[in-house]
């Protein structure tokens, strides 16, 4: 099954994404955003460790080994893992852009099983912008990169003010990312997660 709800589909009047003059350059790591994050984050000891690549225009690769800790039945990824892998590589593409977004939708095709041991090789883009949307699409591949589809996702992503995460987050968790002396560091504790 392939398709995504008119939710997920962009307006007539939507534009084509931009990259931002200070992005990443292609073929640079973007690293973790926050150490704790489930997907990329290395504090996790049973997440993703996923890792992105920003790519050319506005679009990321990623890899992420399945591992025991990720399966649902035996051997095999658990679905929710792999829309995970591709929630955090789309939410990714919102560093090209220089903005900071959440999810708003994500839609997921399973279309083949992925084993554990498996590295899922992800691609992403961004489709269209429209006003504070931003519409994306990816691709996870076995195999390799140009390998069999095994999932893709539809993401509609909404630019937030760093508010968002304030007001919503674990005060302990925002005080500690906060007071991080890494400017860097710091800022991007509070980009891609809802």
């Amino acid at each position: 099954m392939t398709g995504t709800s008119a939710a997920l589909t962009p307006p007539a009047d939507a534009i084509p994404p931009v990259r931002h003059p200070e992005a990443p350059a292609p073929g640079e790591l973007l690293g973790s955003h926050y150490a704790q994050c489930f997907g990329c984050g290395g504090g996790q000891p049973h997440g993703l460790h996923l890792e992105a690549r920003a790519g050319e225009g506005v679009t990321v690769t990623a890899e992420f080994t399945v591992t025991p800790d990720h399966q649902g039945a035996p051997g095999l990824a658990h679905g929710g893992v792999l829309a995970t892998a591709l929630d955090e590589t789309l939410g990714s593409l919102n560093w090209l852009l220089r903005v900071i977004a959440v999810t708003g939708r994500l839609e997921t095709d399973f279309v083949r099983p992925v084993p554990v041991g498996t590295v899922l090789h992800l691609e992403a883009e961004v489709t269209a912008v429209s006003g504070r949307k931003i519409y994306s699409t990816a691709t996870g591949r076995i195999g390799g990169p140009d390998g069999p589809v095994a999932v893709r996702g539809y993401a509609l992503f909404v630019e937030v003010k760093v508010e968002h995460f304030i007001d919503n987050g674990r005060p302990e968790e925002i005080q500690a990312a906060m007071s991080d002396p890494d400017q860097v560091r710091r800022a991007r504790a509070f980009e891609v997660n809802p």
